[in-house]
């Protein structure tokens, strides 16, 4: 009976986020529009992305709205794991919402300086990572879960550092990837689907020992969490595909990226994650790689970087691009639940 009323409180918050960003999302447009609050792009961008000058964004604002509600109406407010997703992920929207002010107030792409907006990401993480360590009344709670080969390694302190990087790592990475109309939208929604999964079956000591996976106790209602995250997600989808009528900016992009990584953290399946979200991974790497190619050598590895605008700049289209970095994350999705759900 608990099983399948976490169920149907999964399928609500689903829902009602979804809704209330149907609702919320055309009057934020025409609030934005009206107060000529739109996109500054970057000059040293592709030259195909200049149309999209003073298209509204910062509509991550309704996606943290709604994921805030649906949480608060559905969720079971007594449980730590809710208020440490939710307040983890309004932190790093919050960084976001003042770097995307910036980037307006200035009519500057560059908006919050990058050793800014990492310290504050640093700190934020840390307070997380340090909450979460000390307050662990179990070991399970604290060990490195390795997928596939389903054992766990106990790595005591060692965990303050793994949040670190996870919840850093993502929020930047899910960033990066926001370039495309729509790129990263769909990504999040089947991750966080796929996180809330999870959350339901370590939870639970039966599911999890059939599955050979670790048993977490109190992430259940990690699963509302992620639900949420979805249904926001997918209501923000039907305005930000191609041609997008609106952008997470950085206060969606850090917000999900940092949610998804909590949510890892939370069900103790962060090297899972970190497969499940290889196109992320993909494009931090391709920006990394490029920068240490340039410095070190003067020569560029990619037309430019993030990857996706080095096929954009081979003269793929942006839809073209799009769709199939959906499908390789789609696979890389249905690859880790095949892993997962071997025995």
């Amino acid at each position: 009976e608990d099983g399948l009323q976490l169920l149907s409180r999964s399928l609500l918050a689903v829902g009602s986020a979804f809704l209330l960003m149907l609702v919320s999302v055309p009057v934020f447009i025409r609030l934005l529009t009206q107060k000529k609050l739109g996109q500054v792009v970057r000059e040293d961008g592709p030259r195909s992305h200049l149309h999209k000058t003073g298209v509204p964004t910062m509509g991550g604002l309704p996606i943290l709205m709604a994921v805030t509600l649906s949480v608060l109406c559905w969720a079971d407010l007594t449980y730590a794991c809710v208020w440490i997703a939710l307040l983890v992920t309004l932190a790093y929207g919050s960084i976001g919402l003042f770097d995307d002010w910036r980037k307006i107030a200035h009519r500057n792409a560059g908006g919050l300086s990058a050793g800014k907006k990492y310290l504050l990401q640093s700190i934020v993480a840390l307070v997380a990572a340090l909450w979460l360590f000390y307050q662990a009344d179990t070991q399970a709670s604290t060990d490195l879960f390795i997928p596939f080969w389903k054992y766990s390694l106990a790595i005591g302190p060692a965990y303050i550092l793994l949040c670190y990087l996870v919840l850093v790592g993502s929020s930047n990475a899910v960033n990066l990837t926001d370039g495309l109309d729509g790129l990263a939208t769909l990504p999040v929604v089947l991750i966080a689907l796929v996180l809330g999964l999870l959350a339901v079956l370590v939870s639970d000591s039966q599911l999890a020992g059939v599955w050979a996976l670790p048993h977490v106790e109190g992430v259940e209602e990690t699963a509302i969490f992620c639900s949420a995250l979805a249904g926001a997600g997918l209501g923000f989808l039907c305005f930000n595909g191609s041609p997008a009528m609106i952008f997470m900016g950085d206060v969606g992009s850090l917000a999900l990226g940092a949610g998804l990584g909590i949510a890892s953290i939370l069900v103790r399946h962060e090297l899972l994650f970190f497969v499940m979200a290889g196109i992320f991974v993909v494009e931090t790497l391709s920006v990394i790689t490029q920068v240490l190619s340039f410095r070190l050598t003067g020569q560029r590895i990619f037309r430019m970087a993030p990857v996706h605008h080095h096929f954009e700049l081979a003269g793929w289209p942006e839809n073209r691009v799009v769709i199939r970095f959906w499908v390789a994350s789609m696979l890389l999705i249905l690859g880790s639940l095949a892993g997962t759900f071997h025995v």
